[in-house]
């Protein structure tokens, strides 16, 4: 099923000003799955301004990329202005339908499949999906958190390719938990998306990946055109992904932030999943938490399929956390009636 109408996404703090006129500056947006503490800006020459990006550059940035994706000899990586362009062009490119997508999860792949005209359905596990030509999964998923299994993922690739299909693997969230990931070991008939903002704290930059087929990277290649990375995007990634330790450290500092959260939303109800970048609360008091926290300057990620789910994304400062404890005791003591 393809949600109609609007998809809500996190990270609109216009949208929370409207809902909540009047509440205290500035705003936790806790609402998005982005590494609060982002990744140090090296210093950018003037001329990354100046001139149009490099090949050289991009060149530099592709082979941080292979290296921090461990991508296997054979594959072929492509860089894009964020996935999410990546997610538009893919069924432009990669044929008809019918096409599978394990959910619930992001909602832009259903989307994009169905503007382009192929038979979409939403299957709830990968056996269901046994008559699709293409399959499409988030993994670790988002908003839960659940991870399909490198055996599950190679079989159901090889279904896939018997078909003369494609399986479609959006990695957003794996850059923390790399043994969730089905690299280095690509299968055949096999695309991995990687998004580079959301671990190192940098979605304004606008990057991501697609790694698979030469011949698949090359048509999103050709289809985006020349210069489609902007320079001082190629400079900052180049330089992070090639930063292991500063992620191995960032990897550690926010599971021990997930497990500190998860320990804050536990009285409020259950934590069903999440990464370590974001917890996933099911609770039958989510529409009044979610104007409580809002009442206060705290956003949450809603959800159309379930009324009953909010995710919350990390707070950073301390500041932040004090605020965030203080709004969920005053919940607890006020219970679910009007803020």
């Amino acid at each position: 099923m393809v949600i109609e109408g609007e998809i809500w996404h996190g990270g609109d703090l216009a949208k929370a000003r409207a809902l909540f006129a009047g509440a205290p500056e500035p705003w936790i947006d806790l609402s998005t799955g982005i590494n609060p503490i982002s990744y140090p800006l090296p210093p950018l020459p003037q001329s990354l301004w100046q001139r149009l990006p490099g090949a050289d550059d991009e060149a530099a940035l592709l082979a941080a990329a292979r290296a921090a994706y461990r991508v296997p000899d054979g594959a072929d990586i492509v860089a894009a202005p964020g996935t999410q362009i990546l997610i538009d062009l893919l069924p432009r490119l990669a044929g008809a339908g019918p096409v599978a997508v394990l959910g619930p999860t992001y909602a832009e792949h259903a989307q994009a499949w169905a503007k382009a005209g192929a038979e979409v359905r939403a299957v709830s596990d990968l056996d269901r999906a046994s008559e699709a030509r293409t399959v499409v999964l988030v993994n670790p998923n988002n908003p839960d958190g659940r991870v399909v299994s490198r055996q599950g993922l190679a079989a159901m690739a090889a279904r896939c390719a018997a078909r003369g299909g494609l399986l479609v693997i959006d990695e957003a969230f794996a850059d923390f938990t790399p043994e969730a990931s089905v690299l280095p070991e690509l299968p055949p008939a096999t695309l991995v998306l990687r998004s580079f903002g959301k671990t190192y704290g940098l979605a304004g930059l606008r990057l991501g990946f697609a790694i698979g087929d030469p011949g698949l990277t090359e048509a999103l290649r050709a289809a985006m055109g020349p210069w489609a990375v902007a320079g001082p995007a190629l400079h900052v990634g180049a330089a992070a992904l090639a930063d292991s330790p500063w992620l191995a450290q960032a990897g550690a500092a926010r599971a021990a932030d997930a497990a500190r959260l998860d320990a804050l939303l536990a009285p409020h109800g259950r934590i069903v999943g999440g990464t370590a970048l974001f917890r996933l609360l099911e609770t039958g008091n989510a529409p009044a938490l979610f104007t409580h926290l809002g009442c206060r300057g705290l956003y949450l990620r809603r959800f159309q399929n379930d009324a009953r789910w909010l995710r919350f994304g990390l707070p950073g400062a301390a500041s932040e956390w004090a605020r965030l404890q203080a709004a969920l005791e005053g919940f607890a003591t006020s219970g679910p009636g009007p803020a």
